[in-house]
């Protein structure tokens, strides 16, 4: 029997609905929400990432404003503009659009922005919370996986779980959250592939989580029987988006398969709002 497809759209309108709920007691006690995406130049890469943040936010009722840095920008200029917005209480979130410019240390920018409205989870503080067990704005695509997996009601205490990729923003943290919830957590990356020894660690896989961007990266037939599948990757393949999973054969074998797209990048987005949302709590309640 095929798997079960989780449906992304489904859980996303959920979380959304949640979201409508707490934006209006925030609008009730006066408090209004924007986000603030910082992108240096322009990258066709990242333009389809910015429309879905803007059209999100419109439809969520929450300000939006894109603000683009000169292609040459310093990182002292893009200090400078993340220090202006964390002092600008009207701001609600910051997002800091990637790529950035050649020679400019991602992290070392990303942490200059204010804890309280890094949305996407990325300041070592808010990435020190998941380490603890404790997360509050973690990264949105990692809390996007976890709600996919919560979806199936399978208790993860115990399963063998692959992480495949180890990304800052979905392979390391979706590790330490099946962590805390006592799975047994492999994570394969270059080096894995490269010793020949992937196919090995994704066969044994009783939960599988893809997050590399490369297409069909897993054959189906390498999932293991009854296995929960979630693809994190998009890629375009001609005129079609497919994930990192083969996915009509892997759907096959699995028990349950995030569909690309559909799936896990519709999670993301009403997360990236959730976070939104909890940001501007977090603000209320500092400044009462």
């Amino acid at each position: 029997m095929p798997a079960q497809v989780i449906p992304g759209n489904e859980i996303a309108q959920r979380i959304r609905g949640q979201v409508a709920s707490e934006a209006q007691a925030l609008a009730a006690g006066q408090h209004t929400v924007k986000l603030v995406a910082v992108q240096v130049g322009t990258h066709p890469s990242s333009a389809v990432y910015v429309k879905a943040q803007e059209r999100a936010c419109s439809k969520a009722g929450f300000a939006y404003e894109l603000l683009t840095l000169p292609s040459d920008a310093g990182e002292p200029e893009i200090r400078g503009a993340l220090s202006r917005l964390n002092a600008d209480p009207a701001v609600t979130g910051i997002i800091l659009q990637l790529p950035l410019p050649s020679g400019i240390d991602v992290r070392k920018v990303q942490a200059v922005i204010d804890p309280r409205k890094d949305v996407e989870g990325v300041h070592p503080a808010n990435m020190g919370t998941i380490v603890y067990g404790r997360p509050v704005l973690a990264p949105c695509t990692a809390l996007a996986v976890m709600e996919c997996f919560a979806y199936t009601g399978v208790d993860p205490r115990g399963k063998e779980v692959v992480m495949v990729g180890h990304s800052d923003i979905v392979g390391k943290p979706v590790a330490l959250l099946f962590l805390d919830r006592f799975a047994t957590v492999t994570v394969c990356h270059i080096g894995t592939s490269e010793r020949g020894h992937l196919e090995e660690h994704v066969r044994n896989a009783e939960v599988l989580i893809v997050a590399v961007g490369k297409a069909n990266l897993i054959p189906g037939f390498w999932v293991r029987e009854g296995a929960i599948v979630i693809d994190v990757g998009i890629n375009r393949v001609g005129d079609t988006i497919v994930g990192d999973v083969e996915y009509a054969q892997a759907r096959e074998r699995a028990s349950f398969i995030t569909p690309v797209p559909g799936g896990v990048g519709a999670v993301t987005t009403a997360i990236l709002l959730r976070n939104l949302v909890t940001a501007a709590r977090l603000q209320s309640e500092t400044t009462c």
